[in-house]
């Protein structure tokens, strides 16, 4: 299922265990595209994942054990698009069972804490990062002003 917006297009791929708790790829869309900067433009993959999967690029990509709540991988610079062919953005892979367990042990409702996955993934894919307090005080309000936006509470406030 693909929405086109802004020269946006992006794309939910659900490879999660069947009977997973998942939001509709409607949600999904909607909270990408909200976190998404006008200026983007391409194709945002949305992918969510079981545990061994996480693991797996976690340990790819980072170099760290175990699954994790949401990784972004921005697209590599490809060459120049043929006709109207849309470039690839990025990707955000989110887990839904590290997602699942994280709401309950923070005891946050599980669609706030989806929300605030796909919004967290996005940002991470323009640029924005938490690894230093400074950083983190660039993104972290972002994503509280992008959240409220939708109608949930600060993501923060329970940790």
């Amino acid at each position: 299922m693909t929405r086109h917006a802004r020269a946006v297009v992006v794309t939910v791929q659900n490879a999660a265990a069947r009977g997973t708790a998942v939001p509709k790829p409607a949600e999904l869309k909607r909270w990408a595209l909200s976190a998404l900067n006008d200026d983007v433009r391409g194709e945002l993959t949305l992918r969510i994942v079981d545990e061994d999967e996480s693991a797996e690029l976690n340990s790819r990509y980072r170099g760290k054990k175990g699954a994790t709540n949401v990784l972004s991988f921005e697209a590599e610079a490809p060459a120049a698009p043929r006709g109207k062919e849309l470039l690839p953005y990025g990707d955000v892979v989110i887990c839904a069972a590290v997602v699942a367990r994280e709401a309950r042990e923070q005891g946050k409702p599980l669609a706030a804490h989806w929300a605030h996955m796909v919004v967290h993934g996005a940002l991470h894919l323009q640029g924005y990062d938490h690894e230093n307090s400074r950083d983190a005080g660039i993104m972290e309000p972002r994503e509280r002003a992008l959240l409220a936006a939708l109608g949930f509470p600060d993501p923060y406030s329970i940790k």
